[in-house]
């Protein structure tokens, strides 16, 4: 590969120092950063590189829940020769000119640019990288990786849309959601279109209703300020949750590449029915005392949601999902569950009327498990639900299973836009939350270590169901 450097706004920043540098260190460890690549890092502090490189090393020696694993001294230094600083305020022009001079005398024409800060400095950004010409492909490639959230409705997305096309061709965009790296949503394709057992029976003639829950056990932390400002739904649910969804709903691609897998998914979302009288809006107790909330915030840290898909595939099958923090246990996952047929052998002993549930467990204990019954060892014939499981036999905390970073930034490497939104698939996940964050009033209070509150337990009453129990006995190291 030819040379091309890694340019880091907002190096300093939380997210950098908890996602991208451990992220960083694990490629440089498995091999993954090409030799003549190299990271600069930029921020307002004034650092000199040994600085820098102490602030790389700090970063992966702290208590970090997303990487505990050794820190290896060779590997370390392989990758502080790569590192580079240069400090400023990304409003100034005299800053871009810095950087594009180091850039050039570093022979980098080839440049990632990760915009690991605030969206109100992007247009500083774009605009100053544009009058100097470091946005054009002409002596090189450019790429653009850019988080999550992309605005906060339709309209802001739409115009953040239009602005990142005004410097930026559509090939150079990377809008990254981590959920798209994450080893267990990936493998729903493989597991449904690489086998022909289960995707037969993926429609409505089999299916009685999906679950997707993303539950947290505890609270907001110290993001009072930005979190106050977005709430469960759009944290969580505009985006993580939509594409767990879309990956286990969607038609097979013509072929696994971008343009095939991203129309499948488009297609799901743009065919969501927005439901707005069947959410239920939640905050736990004790919210609004958290530093940098509002003592009259009505944001919401919980919320549940029934929906349809609008296809002939899934016609009449019922879509619950539920979000929220400070919840009675910390899991992800979607649950399909599966009708039970008017004549099952043995459906009047205790528990033989229960569903099979296939479950793909996206954290904490990975894997895919179908939940089934089978006979307990004795003279009678009593069943009891087991667990078919296929499980990742790793440390969650290590990083033999790459961590999401680590895979969509080898993959900007390459150019790959599979597991990345563009803007027509951001929009529709837009199109869909915002009728319903329309009905957001006074949340329902609930108490912390709960699933939240009853009201949302009433969305499946109603139609005679009940939340699944998250359950723990399986995939477990």
């Amino acid at each position: 590969m030819d040379s091309f450097a890694l340019v880091i706004f907002g190096i300093t920043g939380n997210l950098a120092q908890i996602k991208l540098i451990p992220a960083l260190y694990d490629m440089a460890e498995k091999g993954l950063l090409p030799k003549n690549m190299s990271v600069v890092g930029i921020a307002r502090k004034v650092m000199n590189r040994d600085d820098f490189k102490k602030h790389f090393y700090d970063s992966l020696k702290t208590q970090n829940i997303h990487h505990q694993h050794e820190i290896k001294e060779e590997v370390f230094k392989d990758l502080a020769d790569r590192i580079h600083y240069i400090d400023g305020h990304l409003d100034e022009p005299s800053f871009y000119k810095r950087l594009n001079e180091f850039l050039d005398k570093k022979g980098y024409k080839n440049r990632i640019y990760y915009l690991a800060t605030y969206p109100d400095l992007y247009s500083h950004v774009f605009e100053n990288l544009q009058k100097l010409g470091m946005n054009q492909q002409k002596s090189g490639w450019i790429r653009l990786m850019i988080e999550k959230p992309i605005g906060d409705n339709l309209k802001s997305a739409q115009s953040l849309n239009k602005l990142l096309l005004k410097y930026f061709k559509e090939d150079q965009i990377f809008r990254l959601d981590h959920y798209l790296g994450k080893e267990t949503l990936q493998n729903i394709l493989t597991f449904r279109f690489s086998n022909d057992i289960f995707e037969p029976m993926i429609n409505k003639d089999y299916i009685d209703h999906i679950q997707i829950t993303a539950a947290e056990e505890f609270g907001i932390g110290k993001r009072g300020g930005y979190y106050d400002l977005v709430g469960a739904l759009k944290d969580v649910g505009q985006n993580h949750q939509l594409q767990m969804l879309a990956f286990a709903t969607m038609d097979a691609p013509t072929e696994f590449k971008n343009e095939a897998v991203s129309k499948q998914r488009i297609k799901i979302l743009e065919n969501l029915k927005p439901m707005p009288e069947k959410i239920v809006f939640g905050q736990y107790e004790g919210y609004k005392n958290e530093p940098n909330v509002n003592p009259n915030s009505n944001t919401d840290t919980f919320y549940a949601l029934k929906t349809y898909i609008n296809n002939d595939r899934f016609k009449g099958v019922p879509i619950y999902i539920r979000a929220g923090k400070k919840l009675k246990q910390y899991v992800t996952e979607i649950s399909i569950v599966f009708k039970n047929p008017k004549n099952r052998l043995f459906r009047d002993t205790n528990l033989g009327d229960e569903p099979n549930v296939l479950i793909y467990r996206i954290q904490p204990n990975e894997g895919i498990v179908l939940k089934m019954l089978t006979k307990e060892p004795g003279h009678q014939v009593k069943v009891k639900p087991e667990y078919m499981q296929y499980c990742y036999r790793t440390d969650p905390h290590g990083h033999l299973l790459p961590d999401p970073y680590e895979r969509l930034l080898v993959d900007t490497i390459r150019g790959d836009h599979t597991f990345f939104n563009s803007a027509e698939e951001v929009e529709a996940q837009w199109a869909f939350t915002d009728p319903l964050s329309k009905v957001r009033g006074k949340p329902v209070i609930y108490k912390a270590g709960t699933w939240g509150p009853k009201e949302a337990d009433k969305l499946l009453e109603d139609d005679s169901r009940a939340w699944l129990e998250p359950s723990m006995e399986f995939c477990r190291i």
